[in-house]
């Protein structure tokens, strides 16, 4: 079998005209585009004192996902992100609900009901979840670190 090496030129006008107009970006798309890149270059961080129970719920199932929290580890993470409206007694949707909220000072509120209702196993949970809320402080959300 001989394998022709020689050049055809009869596609050539046709790929320098693609190029010429692929190296031509409009101004346009350009700002985009560098907007965007820039955008997703930024990263949050978790900051379990000022996070939406969105967030934290977000942060919890990357947790799951990635195998570092087992199911039962984020209960106290799953009843910290409930909400229940006082006025009709239904639960608040956490995508509209945009209030911050210091989780760690909530779950050390949760560790002295839990021991007024004398719930051992509850403050226990609550203060493995403060644990983990230290060690994941200031840590990128929704980015998997291992390599």
């Amino acid at each position: 079998m001989k394998v022709n090496t020689e050049s055809n030129h009869i596609y050539t006008p046709q790929l320098t005209q693609v190029s010429a107009s692929v190296n031509t970006v409009p101004a346009s798309f350009s700002s985009a585009l560098s907007a965007a890149t820039a955008e997703s270059s930024t990263t949050k961080q978790a900051d379990f004192t000022s996070m939406t129970r969105k967030e934290t719920f977000d942060w919890m199932n990357d947790q799951i996902r990635s195998g570092e929290m087992s199911l039962d580890e984020s209960s106290p993470f799953l009843g910290m992100t409930m909400k229940i409206s006082m006025a009709t007694g239904q639960p608040v949707d956490m995508v509209t609900d945009t209030t911050r909220i210091n989780f760690v000072e909530k779950a050390h509120f949760g560790i002295e009901g839990a021991r007024s209702n004398n719930d051992p196993d509850l403050a226990k949970r609550l203060q493995a979840a403060i644990e983990v809320m230290y060690r994941q402080q200031g840590q990128a959300l929704g980015v998997d670190t291992r390599a």
